[in-house]
Formats: C-alpha cells, sequence, structure tokens
C-alpha cells in the first residue's frame, strides 16, 4: 500500500478480496479536497496529472495561452477558433456566459479546455473529438444538445490519451459522453450528470470489435437520477472507483459482450429499480456464440435495496497491472457529501501559468 500526497492512492498491492480504503491518519487533513489536490495551484498542473488510464494526457501543455474572448459559434477569439487550431494550445476563458453552437465543435490534438475562472454553459451540440490525442476538458458545463448522434462530449474514432474533469453534462438527444471506435486510454473523473438517458456508452456495437482495445477510468463522478449506462461497456476495460449513482430506472452500470468492469468503492443508491449490475448477452462479430461481460465489485456499497450480482470476477482485469496509484477512500456517507460536492462545474478561480518555461498568463 502506497498513500502518496496525503491522499488514499492505491498501489500495486494485490486488490481481492477487499481493498482496505481508508488512509492513514496523516492523510485524514487532506482528503476533504477529494482527488488532485495539488491540481489547482497552478495552470498547466492538469498536464499528465489524471489518475487512472488517461495518466498520460498532456493536453495543450506546450503551446501557448489562447484566450476565448467571444461567446460567438465561430471567428476571432472564440472556442471553435481554437479548438480547429493544429498547434498545441491550452485555451481559457477570459468571459462567462453561453455558447450555443450550431454544430459539433471538433476538438484537435494537443488542447486543453480550461474553464477554470470562468462560468462556460456550452449548449446547442457538443464537443467532438475525432482522430485525435492529448485532450483535457475541465469545467465546463455542457447540456442541452439537439439532433441525431449528438453527444455532450463524443470521443470517435481513434482518439487516445483524454482527461474530462469537473464538467456538468445534462440533457443531450443521444449521450452525455460516448466513447467507441477504438477510442482508449481516457480518464472521466469528478463529473455531474443529470437529467438524461442513455448517460455514457463505451464500446460502440458487437460487430466492431476492434473496440477490444478500450481502456477508461471514471472516478469521482455523480450519476443523479440518469436513467441508464453510468456506463454500459462492450469489449473493453472500465475501472470504476468512488462514483455515486442514484436513482436510476433501468440499471446502474452493464457489461455488454466482453465487457470487464472493475467497480471498486462505489456507492449504488437505488431509486424505482433496484438491478445495480446489468449483463446484456451479444454476439462479437467475430464469434459464433453469444455472450455477456464480467463485473468485479470491491468495497462497493448498495443502498435502498439496490442488487448487485457479480458475474465471472476473475475474468476482470486488475488496475494495478496498467497504473501503480490512484486515490481510492472508503464508500461511505463522508464519500456520498464529497462526490455531490466535488463532482461537476466549480466556482474556482483560474491558476497563475507559473509552470517553468512559461510566462505567465
Amino acid at each position: 500500500m502506497c498513500w502518496l500526497c496525503g491522499l488514499g492512492r492505491r498501489g500495486s498491492r494485490p486488490l481481492h478480496p477487499t481493498p482496505p480504503l481508508q488512509p492513514e491518519k496523516h492523510g485524514v487533513g487532506t482528503m476533504a479536497a477529494g482527488p488532485y489536490a495539488g491540481a489547482d495551484t497552478y495552470l498547466r498542473g492538469l498536464a499528465g496529472a489524471a489518475e487512472g488510464f488517461g495518466h498520460s494526457s498532456i493536453g495543450g501543455l506546450n503551446g501557448n495561452i489562447y484566450h476565448v474572448t467571444s461567446l460567438a459559434d465561430d471567428g476571432p477569439g472564440t472556442l471553435r477558433e481554437g479548438c480547429r487550431k493544429s498547434e498545441p494550445l491550452w485555451i481559457v476563458f477570459d468571459v462567462s456566459g453561453t455558447i450555443t453552437l450550431s454544430s459539433y465543435c471538433r476538438v484537435h490534438s494537443y488542447k486543453t479546455i480550461d474553464g477554470r475562472g470562468q462560468c462556460v454553459r456550452i449548449t446547442g451540440k457538443g464537443l467532438q473529438l475525432k482522430q485525435c490525442e492529448h485532450v483535457i476538458i475541465c469545467n465546463l458545463i455542457l447540456d442541452g444538445g439537439r439532433g441525431h448522434d449528438i453527444d455532450g462530449i463524443q470521443m470517435k474514432p481513434n482518439v487516445k490519451h483524454v482527461w474530462v474533469d469537473r464538467c456538468s453534462i445534462s440533457d443531450f438527444d443521444d449521450g452525455c459522453i460516448d466513447i467507441t471506435r477504438e477510442s482508449t486510454d481516457i480518464t472521466v473523473s469528478r463529473c455531474h450528470f443529470s437529467k438524461h438517458d442513455k448517460t455514457m456508452l463505451i464500446g460502440a456495437d458487437p460487430k466492431h470489435v476492434a473496440d477490444r482495445c478500450i481502456r477508461v477510468t471514471i472516478h469521482h463522478c455523480f450519476f443523479d437520477g440518469t436513467k441508464q449506462r453510468h456506463p454500459r461497456l462492450r469489449f473493453g476495460k472500465v475501472h470504476l472507483y468512488n462514483n455515486y449513482t442514484r436513482g436510476w430506472t433501468v440499471y446502474a452500470i452493464c457489461a455488454s459482450v466482453e465487457a470487464q468492469i472493475l467497480s471498486q468503492g462505489c456507492i449504488y443508491e437505488a431509486g424505482s429499480k433496484l438491478k445495480a449490475f446489468e449483463y446484456y448477452t451479444e454476439k462479437a462479430g467475430d464469434k459464433s456464440y453469444e455472450a455477456s461481460g464480467s463485473i468485479r465489485s470491491e468495497g462497493d456499497v448498495l443502498l435502498k435495496g439496490a442488487q448487485g450480482h457479480q458475474q465471472h470476477p476473475e475474468q476482470v482485469f486488475r488496475a494495478e497491472s496498467f497504473y501503480p496509484c490512484w486515490t481510492l477512500e472508503r464508500a461511505d456517507d463522508a464519500l456520498k457529501k464529497k462526490v455531490s460536492t466535488i463532482a461537476g462545474w466549480q466556482n474556482i478561480p483560474r491558476p497563475p501559468d507559473l509552470a517553468p518555461g512559461h510566462a505567465r498568463s
């Protein structure tokens, strides 16, 4: 067990059967801030700081600062203009307000969209990541997306090294976040999902067997009355930890064909439906038989009659085989309060740009 930076960060010790989730006493004083206690010290502190499968994402670390000065859909000083540029950029906002998109805002490689210091709402359409890598999206509100296949954040195809942190996402016609078509090495953390049906799809369809490469971490997220898909997974590997999911009306999480889901220290609080863990049987495109997926549950808490039946837990990957440390806290009332507080857009200042080798912002 290793405890780093005063946070309960799990090391490479075996996790079976149930991990010890209580931090050492010296960590108690700093744990109120949750994970990433030092990430807001300076502007580019987010680069390379993600836990989980998206840990290598650096976003626009090595680029200039791009200032969004206009809330227009397109044109000089807009978010869209910054996102379409080919060079690395750390995008910040000098204005608060609503950006109404008429079409997806395409985000190119090596970009950070950093909403700290302002309240920026994106509506109409969402953000689209397509054949790109190293993107960080932080502290935005995305809601009210309309149209066929319109997600809050869409990642397909071949998207790699992404971190989505502290975003509030709701009410899109398709998904809040969809990750498909060989997109991998992604972390979604401290996000608040609400007023939505099919929240997060990971893995496109049973015919797309190349999605076996998918690896996603989802942690300290608040699924607040969303109906289903927290997430629904096909083929890939998903590590869930310290999420708070409540009030679903279909299921909480679903393991479809060949899926491997590791759920650690999560809170599942039932609403009108009790089944937390669902298994859908499908036939992979290169197989002659149907199969569902696997879920291993460690230290999870099931509330209000929630039912979480593990299936083939021995077939689920071990996270320490892919990354050495991650924040892991006991699933209790304190965690419920923490996650409901730290998840989603936060009214926090934009940090100074004090990283070595970069000028002040």
